[in-house]
């Protein structure tokens, strides 16, 4: 009887075959809507599906990604353009663009130009050409959020710099409306629905009315991973690229659809930030391309924008350099043509 048990567990053991440990790959996220992606493909097991173990590394703001990513000390990095990306890439630090993670597009509520409710009520505030002389947060000296701010001076017929520009990540931001240390913000959800419930300030404009189809947030791989752990990082896009689509699918008149599907997506982002299900629902999600492709035009206007700003030290510097798409499109090879699923 013995011998029998012992023969049927090494049966059973050459049937199941060795087992391998996951591939450990740190991510870096920002914590707030736009990390979707990411959190989407842990939470329904794409990653793990690939052999992936998934160590996710919150920052304040995407440009204290750059030196860790540069120095191969985290494979991955979700975040917005920045004068930082370039001057590192200048520097020899190669940090490639891989795949879209966030964007505007029609209708899209994502991200505003937000004023405090005070100033519009006063009619402190009326126009664009209003912003002169405002205090206007944004997250960092050298971010995409300066170049979009650039955009609604030009079209209230004024210029940058005639706006006060303060630098604080999004949270103090919120409490920096309610408490008027700030006159407005380039805002995104969920924190510009938190603002407009709490009445300290007002949705006067989507960016799209002032800067269409604007590339928010991109994924960056590190050179070192690219190198080194290439095809792991197909495999990581392979279930990125999945979750893309999930998310698109669960999408209806620019917010979560109130389906079955939609209210499972909402749930996953909410609770990857931390944030009851109903303010998910409530809020705008940004726009995210169901194949990972990123819009180059609106990296070019920003780098641009950059360089008049002195910015970016290296004055031949080209978004083409940074660009990266061999995951993105192996992933869609394998995966297919992206055929939208409704609720």
């Amino acid at each position: 009887m013995r011998r029998m048990a012992a023969w049927l567990g090494l049966c059973f053991a050459a049937l199941s075959g060795p087992t391998f440990a996951a591939d450990k790959v740190s991510v870096g996220t920002v914590g707030n809507s736009s990390d979707a992606g990411f959190l989407i493909a842990d939470a329904k097991g794409y990653f793990r599906g690939e052999g992936l173990d998934i160590a996710f590394v919150p920052f304040d703001a995407a440009q204290k990604m750059m030196a860790p990513l540069g120095a191969g000390d985290l494979d991955i990095g979700g975040g917005a353009a920045s004068a930082s990306l370039y001057n590192s890439a200048s520097r020899g630090i190669a940090i490639r663009i891989v795949a879209d993670r966030s964007r505007t597009g029609p209708g899209s509520l994502f991200q505003t130009l937000m004023i405090r409710k005070a100033l519009v009520e006063s009619g402190r505030y009326k126009s664009y050409a209003d912003l002169k002389g405002l205090k206007i947060a944004l997250l960092a000296p050298g971010g995409s959020p300066g170049s979009t701010l650039n955009q609604a001076a030009k079209k209230g017929g004024i210029h940058y710099e005639d706006i006060e520009r303060v630098y604080m990540p999004f949270p103090p931001q919120v409490a920096a409306f309610k408490n008027g240390a700030i006159d407005g913000s380039i805002m995104i959800e969920p924190f510009a629905t938190a603002i407009v419930a709490a009445g300290d300030g007002v949705r006067v404009a989507p960016t799209e009315d002032f800067y269409p189809d604007d590339q928010i947030g991109m994924v960056f791989f590190s050179e070192k991973f690219i190198r080194e752990r290439g095809d792991i990082g197909i495999r990581f896009m392979r279930a990125y690229i999945r979750a893309l689509r999930d998310y698109n699918d669960a999408l209806k008149d620019g917010r979560f659809s109130t389906g079955a599907n939609g209210q499972t997506i909402a749930a996953i982002v909410a609770q990857g930030l931390g944030l009851p299900l109903a303010s998910i629902m409530a809020t705008y999600p940004p726009a995210m391309d169901p194949d990972g492709h990123p819009n180059v035009a609106s990296l070019s206007k920003d780098l641009a924008f950059f360089k008049a700003q002195g910015d970016v030290s290296d004055a031949n510097a080209q978004v083409e350099t940074l660009l990266d798409m061999r995951f993105a499109d192996a992933a869609v090879r394998e995966l297919g043509p992206y055929a939208p699923r409704r609720d």
